[in-house]
């Protein structure tokens, strides 16, 4: 079974992706362009709330454990309108995340939003986070430009996981029939999602369509829906980049409509 990316490879992919990012909106036409997959902003726009989320993310780290919220990169320089200045600034932000990461290290507590989540409340589990929002800002400024590439296969396969276990997983109560939905990538790995009153919880499958220890009288074996395509696709569909509809689901596909609608925090 693959283990998730160590905290040196997840460092290294948010630089990559980092740099991917900027390249793309170095090759834009105009910063003005609107972005497609998020409506409501222009590729400055996106930039500027890239920039600006890092910058938090790294003031929050280096507050360390005790901090009660997220901090904020008071006194910060605003992200500056002519493009290589902004370039400039972006690649700034992305260092400042990267040296609280080192200087923390992957152990240390910090605050996050996904309390109760399968992820931990650490600098690693942040990182890994940081990595899957980079990259879907990368995808977005790439379909802005019209250059769509696929994720890296590292990324896409840590993606699935990291969002199932941190934006799915919670305590608060699914409000319909208890279910479990499969996600299987062409790669290999695949994931279950039980809903019930007690939340939301996510496994690894050891082998597509089997659980490993379950409730006695439980059937293994029984997904009322699932999901099937690569990981990048997995991930994308997630992330609400792509219609689910476009991978190959099977089972009850309301279930999918479903946990898109449902919001565990209001």
């Amino acid at each position: 079974m693959e283990k998730t990316l160590e905290f040196p490879d997840l460092l290294r992919l948010i630089d990559e992706r980092s740099t991917a990012f900027r390249a793309t909106v170095a090759s834009a036409p105009s910063l003005d362009v609107q972005v497609p997959t998020c409506p409501e902003w222009t590729l400055f726009d996106l930039v500027q709330h890239l920039g600006e989320g890092r910058r938090s993310w790294a003031a929050t780290i280096a507050a360390g454990p005790a901090a009660a919220s997220k901090s904020t990169s008071e006194g910060a320089p605003a992200a500056p309108r002519e493009r290589e200045a902004l370039l400039a600034w972006s690649a700034a932000s992305t260092q400042e995340l990267l040296d609280a990461l080192r200087e923390a290290g992957p152990d240390r507590g910090c605050w996050t939003w996904w309390g109760t989540s399968q992820s931990p409340q650490t600098c690693g589990a942040v990182a890994r986070h940081q990595l899957q929002e980079v990259a879907m800002h990368t995808y977005d400024a790439q379909v802005t430009l019209g250059i769509r590439q696929p994720l890296p296969d590292e990324v896409a396969l840590d993606g699935v996981d990291e969002f199932l276990s941190t934006c799915c997983a919670t305590t608060d109560a699914w409000p319909h029939e208890p279910a479990a939905v499969d996600y299987h990538a062409t790669e290999g790995p695949s994931w279950r999602l039980r809903l019930s009153a007690d939340g939301a919880r996510t496994a690894r499958l050891s082998t597509p369509g089997t659980m490993p220890a379950t409730a006695a009288g439980e059937d293994p074996d029984a997904a009322d829906a699932s999901a099937r395509g690569t990981a990048g696709e997995l991930v994308l569909a997630l992330y609400g980049r792509i219609p689910v509809d476009s991978l190959k689901l099977d089972g009850d596909r309301r279930l999918f409509d479903l946990l898109l609608a449902w919001d565990p925090d209001a």
